[in-house]
């Protein structure tokens, strides 16, 4: 599997959102709310060879998936939203194009205005 990026989310909304603002391929992952460490491995399996980010919210459970995300595989990168906007799906698409850029996406340029 040929992959240079992928992008975990917990929903389907932040899925959407945040493929909006990319200019560029990423394969985007829901975790859909809840993941246990078995969960993590079976999920990332088939993306050993990618760079792994993690953009989750700024919420318990955001934080709780997070969590797990850095005892269990801690080698991925991890994006934050601002702790205002709580949630990556509300976060507002000039911001996320921030975020984005910061981590060397590429990202549409209507965004960053």
């Amino acid at each position: 599997m040929e992959c240079r990026k992928v992008l975990i989310v917990e929903g389907g909304s932040d899925r959407k959102r945040v493929q909006k603002v990319l200019a560029e391929p990423v394969e985007v992952i829901c975790t859909n709310g809840t993941i246990s460490p078995y969960h993590i491995e079976e999920m990332l399996m088939p993306y050993e060879e990618c760079e792994i980010f993690v953009f989750l919210d700024a919420d318990k459970s955001g934080e709780k998936i997070r969590a797990l995300f850095k005892r269990y595989f801690p080698e991925a990168i991890h994006l934050y939203t601002e702790r205002a906007y709580r949630q990556v799906e509300t976060t507002p698409y000039r911001v996320l194009a921030a975020i984005l850029l910061s981590e060397n996406f590429e990202v549409h340029p209507e965004f960053l205005l």
